[in-house]
């Protein structure tokens, strides 16, 4: 008898691919991934202002007269 006898189940890591099969997973596996993606859309949206903050910032410097 072993320290890890008891069959545990094997939790797969949350991550996604565009366009992979859906089909085999759990409705709680489906509400991570839809977290996952979530999270992932706003760190996106705040990549993208900031890099348009900057762009912005060297536009009116360069405007400068």
């Amino acid at each position: 008898m072993g320290l890890f006898d008891e069959e545990t189940p094997v939790r797969r890591k949350a991550t996604h691919t565009i366009g992979e099969d859906l089909s085999s997973l759990s409705v709680d596996e489906l509400g991570e991934r839809i977290a996952l993606l979530e999270a992932e859309i706003a760190r996106v949206t705040a990549a993208r202002a900031a890099k348009a903050a900057s762009r912005d910032a060297a536009a009116a410097f360069f405007r400068r007269e």
